[in-house]
């Protein structure tokens, strides 16, 4: 039998000095599970599992953003069906950074299943604190900061280490996974920036230490795989907006990522130099600013920020507005200042607008929208990559060939990205010398099952996504039907029978969303025919008489009767379009109660009918 993990503290007393790791290799070991359920090919709600016999430990829970048929959607999360299920294996989390992709699940996920600790770096904690209050479900899980090098243990199998890299958030990390069958490093979100806004680089030393001693297998960020070169800098990004600020004659109003920390320190520095006064809208701006200057992440002085009723009094050229918005985002700053719909922020000629960020795939119709808008309106909008107002948060292929050599993975699995991406990645790693046999490409629910001599896929649990809109959970049959309303709209027809079965008045037709070749008035005649006739062939099935004289109507099921005939009416009549049917039946007063006392009577003669026997 294997000998667990041996950790030995170099300091009896809660301190920062690192863990020594030693463990003792056997090929007879049981395999350590690797299973994704979000994040591969697509971009967004990046969630993994590692699971050892009994245990689970997560490594983020992020969400997406829903697509344009998703109606009513707010967030899309990842299908949690196999952590309900083993909700008894988990010992805790890891979050490796505060993007939302990688944390804005966790607070729904607490409502489901129970996390005993979440560890994490300063600035993701605090953002994680208070979305777990404001969701009240703060009192479900312990949440613990750490710092780059420190190690943690888990449960009995897993122990866990920190080690800086660098992103486009501030305090973000690589982990290096000590377990039973050996380490695996799981890169995080990550770029190889040299000269980072706030001085803290990469920790290549432990990286390459990692490498001499051996690491089993490498799981990478495979998001700008398809691009050759190395990312720039983050600090690239500050000669561009600097000119596009001191070129502008009036008000400057910006949008990037609330949560890219460095460029708003970027944004603040530049307003210092400039003289001009910065109001801050947007609530997760407001947010991710008071968090990072707490934590020191952002050094400015107070006077630096104006509200936005008393920068309305000064002038135009000493104004910078900072807004979120970047992605077209329906409810954010800018898409509601271009929209005119934000009563304290009018765009005028001679405003700047900055686009401080490139639009995610799948946003960039949502941005160029917002773009044509405030030029529309007056705004001179400045956007673009070639304007060198942005750079990613992700390695190119150099960044993924230099983590490659420096790490040396026995195994590796690329992660984060879509399909095309995914493959991408694998050949920079063929290319690197890794073997095809030694890396899989893999899918959100495979389940990867590593040994000290082996990688492979062992099955597959259940993965998929789960629909979020104001009041919760949106289930398959309510998207289904929102869908349909959509696309073909819904016709409401109002019938009042008595309790003969007769059609007290002409039944009210009301067609919503409804595209008709056949006249409105043909088409109330035709449902007006089809709900006589149907309730004249099919009135005896659903009223049911008593000797008493009384009567006991199903009056749902001649709803659900009503529904499907005029259903295929309109079918036949409309041909390419499926509206819903709803049928709003007025029954004779007192219906109901009649018809609860007679199924109560029948139900308790059934009773005592089996109890006689």
């Amino acid at each position: 039998m294997s000998q667990p993990i041996l950790i030995k503290k170099r300091s009896s007393s809660e301190s920062l000095e690192p863990l020594t790791v030693t463990s003792k290799v056997d090929k007879t070991l049981s395999p350590l599970k690797v299973i994704p359920l979000g994040g591969l090919h697509e971009i967004g709600k990046n969630t993994c599992v590692f699971e050892y016999q009994d245990e689970i430990i997560l490594l983020d829970a992020g969400l997406a953003f829903p697509s344009d048929g998703m109606h009513g959607v707010n967030i899309v999360l990842p299908d949690m069906t196999y952590l309900r299920e083993n909700r008894h294996k988990i010992k805790g989390m890891i979050v490796t950074h505060g993007h939302e992709d990688h944390i804005g699940g966790i607070s729904h996920h607490l409502k489901q299943i129970d996390i005993p600790i979440i560890y994490g770096p300063r600035l993701a904690m605090a953002l994680l604190q208070g979305k777990l209050e404001e969701a009240g479900v703060a009192d479900r899980t312990k949440i613990k900061t750490v710092l780059p090098r420190e190690m943690v243990r888990i449960g009995q199998y897993f122990v866990v280490e920190f080690i800086r890299n660098t992103h486009s958030i501030a305090d973000s990390f690589t982990i290096a996974l000590h377990t039973p069958v050996g380490v695996v490093i799981h890169t995080g979100d990550f770029k190889f920036d040299h000269t980072p806004v706030d001085g803290e680089v990469y920790d290549f030393a432990k990286l390459a230490e990692h490498g001499e001693k051996g690491v089993l297998c490498l799981i990478s960020d495979s998001t700008n795989s398809e691009l050759p070169g190395f990312t720039p800098s983050e600090r690239a990004v500050y000669p561009g907006l600097e000119r596009s600020i001191m070129a502008a004659k009036g008000r400057v109003l910006i949008t990037t990522f609330a949560s890219s920390v460095h460029r708003v320190n970027m944004i603040l520095e530049i307003a210092q130099k400039t003289n001009r006064k910065v109001c801050v809208v947007g609530r997760s701006m407001l947010n991710v600013i008071a968090h990072a200057r707490n934590l020191g992440y952002i050094n400015c002085p107070d006077n630096v920020f104006e509200p936005l009723q008393s920068a309305n009094h000064l002038p135009a050229d000493k104004v910078i507005i900072l807004c979120t918005g970047s992605q077209g985002e329906p409810m954010a700053a800018m898409t509601r200042i271009a929209n005119g719909e934000y009563r304290q922020v009018k765009i005028k000629q001679g405003d700047t607008v900055i686009f401080s960020a490139n639009p995610i795939p799948g946003n960039t119709i949502a941005v160029v929208n917002t773009i044509d808008k405030l030029m529309m309106q007056g705004a001179n909008v400045i956007y673009g990559r070639d304007k060198g107002l942005h750079v990613s948060g992700h390695g190119c292929q150099e960044d993924q060939k230099l983590m490659l050599s420096l790490t040396r993975p026995k195994y590796f699995i690329p992660v984060h990205g879509e399909h095309r991406m995914l493959i991408r990645h694998s050949e920079t790693a063929q290319s690197m010398g890794i073997p095809k046999d030694n890396m899989v490409i893999i899918d959100n629910g495979d389940v990867i099952e590593l040994r000290p001599d082996s990688i492979s896929k062992g099955g597959k649990v259940t993965a998929g996504i789960q629909l979020v809109d104001n009041a919760g959970i949106v289930q398959d049959n309510v998207m289904k039907q929102r869908q349909q309303l959509a696309e073909d709209g819904i016709i409401t027809v109002a019938v009042a029978i008595n309790g003969e079965g007769k059609i007290l008045a002409r039944p009210q037709i009301h067609l919503n969303g409804v595209v008709s070749a056949v006249e409105i008035s043909l088409l109330e005649n035709l449902v007006v025919k089809r709900v006589e006739s149907t309730l004249v062939d099919r009135w005896p099935r659903f009223a049911r008489s008593f000797e008493s004289g009384q009567k006991d109507v199903d009056w749902t099921g001649l709803q659900i009767e009503l529904e499907s005939a005029i259903q295929r009416l309109v079918r036949q009549e409309l041909r390419q379009s499926n509206p819903s049917i709803v049928v709003l039946l007025q029954k004779p007063e007192g219906a109901e109660k009649e018809t609860s006392g007679r199924r109560k009577q029948r139900s308790t003669a059934r009773v005592a009918t089996a109890t006689e026997a």
